[in-house]
């Protein structure tokens, strides 16, 4: 089976890597267009690319994959199966039509739970214990496509958006490649997913990971693991953002927002209970432990921003 490969997220690498070695040829790769990044905003072209340095394959970077070039230049590779990982772009019908047996989406989510752009960070939000990775056949809708099989992992108590992503992306390879066995073999399965039990997880703002003292700790301290890295919690104090890596729960109370403790520890009180910070970073300063964020720096008492 000849596969074009079509991502642009480290979530797909793992996978990119396991079907370059296995029996299944890549005729092709789509990915994104090189973006200028950082403060300095260099020109880098996406991990992706990065990753097939050297190697001779075609490598199509369309700005908007709906382009009549980019269906055509896909077309020309003649792929039995196209295989999407993290894309970013929505796949019109005249691509989804391109293989001759079926395209196949990687989404980090048991679906129908958690169909959209952010499905790793809703399901540690939502205290969910267990996630996976769904491979499904595509259709035109939002990751609404019948499911061909799923694999799944359970969510650790300390799970965070990171960590979660890079497990997720460790056991995708072996799910895609199970995958393409049973379409080889002919017996790969069609399940139609249930829409009434269907759940969204919108794409993330950097605005989104600042914290709402009204919710509760068990939410807040969720909230803080999940957007480890991206997009980060934080809250604001004596007028600076103040960025939280890690956290845990105090069962102490008072008005939502208002710093209990700033001697040695640092804990804001929430909607129910307190949270009690553990690794922070002030703005325009190094990660740090709260104890030496508190050292020589007094954080007046009150309520936070």
């Amino acid at each position: 089976m000849r596969i074009v490969f079509i991502g642009a997220g480290d979530v797909g690498l793992p996978t990119l890597q396991a079907l370059l070695k296995s029996e299944y040829p890549v005729v092709g790769v789509v990915t994104q267009p090189d973006k200028p990044v950082g403060r300095a905003q260099l020109i880098e072209p996406p991990s992706i690319k990065k990753a097939l340095a050297g190697a001779k394959m075609p490598i199509l970077q369309p700005p908007r994959i709906k382009e009549r070039q980019a269906i055509e230049e896909i077309q020309a590779l003649m792929p039995d199966v196209i295989v999407v990982a993290a894309y970013g772009q929505i796949l019109p019908r005249d691509v989804l039509e391109i293989p001759k047996i079926a395209c196949l989406n990687l989404h980090a989510s048991l679906l129908p739970r958690w169909r959209g752009a952010a499905p790793i960070q809703a399901a540690i939000v939502a205290g969910d214990l267990e996630t996976g990775i769904t491979v499904m056949y595509m259709n035109e809708g939002l990751d609404t496509g019948d499911i061909m099989l799923q694999n799944k992992t359970n969510i650790l108590p300390t799970e965070t958006g990171g960590s979660l992503h890079d497990r997720l992306a460790n056991i995708a390879p072996e799910t895609l490649l199970a995958a393409l066995r049973l379409l080889a073999e002919g017996n790969a399965p069609r399940i139609p997913q249930d829409n009434t039990l269907a759940t969204y997880a919108p794409k993330l703002k950097r605005e989104d990971g600042k914290i709402d003292w009204s919710e509760s700790a068990d939410v807040i301290e969720r909230k803080i693991r999940a957007f480890n890295p991206w997009p980060g919690a934080f809250m604001t104090i004596d007028g600076r953002n103040l960025k939280i890596f890690s956290a845990s729960i105090a069962h102490l109370s008072d008005e939502p927002g208002t710093i209990l403790r700033s001697d040695k520890e640092l804990v804001v009180a929430a909607g129910t209970n307190a949270v009690s910070l553990d690794e922070v970073q002030l703005e325009g300063k190094r990660r740090m432990s709260v104890a030496e964020l508190l050292r020589g720096r007094a954080l007046r008492a009150g309520v936070s921003g």
